[in-house]
């Protein structure tokens, strides 16, 4: 990145931000990167040999619920090990009002759209508002501040019933627990995948039935859209934090608010030459620099 088109788009950037009313991010991969949160481009480990994209549907749930619960038996662990890194913590500050008025003092909302399911944007601001919560202001979050719409990894979810809790412990079933040595041992868990039992699975403690992670899959409707196109209606400002253009819908949402006349502010470590196209400002590196960099009030 040229340091000299970064300091100009920082400070034209934070001109445009001072009089944003109504601030929106969304957020991807990129910005779970630094904690150590694999995509499903780079599963890591065991399952770098697998198309995790190709379990991660209701088909492959129907046809392989044991490998499917063990692919998210893995991610699930590395959720449980990631910590929230210092572009997390920015935006959380983002919902926080008292902090975000050092940057956009006409700030009205302020709401963050994520793609990612590993809960730690969740965890930045829950830890955030425990710190202020020491001094004399009791702090005040915005309204549905964070909007996970691909759902939550920690979720238990009923196949039945209506049944649906976060659920942190590991493992969930000793099976998942037993399979996790086995799997270490093997060079390709693709062929040498290990079956548990249907009823050694996570079931429903309400019913009884087979239940399954609460993300969404592929093919299935994202979560709070409609509450997201409100949103969007009436955003004038639009970060766009380690993601790309190519995952809808989210990928609409930034040019949705430039058409209506916002600015879009992008960024990623690699963007391609649609977002920068799409965007008033950008900022090429990782999000956990970047964001502390350019917002400096907010580390």
């Amino acid at each position: 990145m040229d340091p000299e088109t970064s300091i100009w788009d920082a400070d034209a950037f934070r001109t445009a931000l001072k009089d944003s009313k109504h601030i929106v991010a969304i957020a991807g991969a990129g910005l779970s990167a630094a904690s150590g949160i694999p995509t499903y481009h780079d599963g890591g480990g065991l399952w770098r040999t697998l198309d995790a994209t190709a379990l991660a549907s209701p088909e492959a749930f129907k046809d392989n619920p044991s490998l499917v619960w063990q692919f998210y038996h893995y991610r699930r662990n590395k959720a449980l090990e990631a910590k929230p890194n210092p572009a997390h913590e920015v935006v959380a500050k983002m919902s926080v009002p008292q902090c975000l008025k050092k940057v956009a003092p006409n700030a009205q909302s302020f709401h963050l759209i994520t793609q990612n399911i590993d809960r730690l944007s969740v965890d930045a601001l829950r830890t955030l508002v425990q710190s202020l919560s020491t001094g004399p202001t009791k702090p005040t979050v915005y309204k549905d501040s964070i909007l996970e719409m691909h759902g939550r990894l920690f979720d238990v979810q009923c196949t039945q019933c209506e049944y649906r809790a976060e659920d942190r412990s590991s493992p969930l079933t000793p099976a998942l627990g037993a399979a996790d040595g086995d799997l270490r041992t093997y060079q390709d868990a693709g062929t040498k995948a290990i079956h548990i039992p249907e009823e050694q699975l996570p079931r429903c403690p309400k019913c009884g039935a087979l239940a399954r992670p609460g993300v969404v899959w592929f093919g299935e409707r994202p979560l709070h859209l409609d509450e997201i196109n409100s949103i969007m209606y009436k955003a004038d400002m639009c970060l766009v934090i380690g993601t790309s253009s190519q995952v809808r819908p989210a990928s609409t949402y930034a040019y949705r608010v430039r058409r209506r006349g916002g600015k879009v502010a992008l960024f990623n470590m690699d963007p391609s030459e649609k977002d920068v196209a799409g965007a008033d400002f950008v900022f090429k590196g990782p999000c956990e620099a970047l964001l502390p960099a350019v917002l400096p009030e907010l580390q």
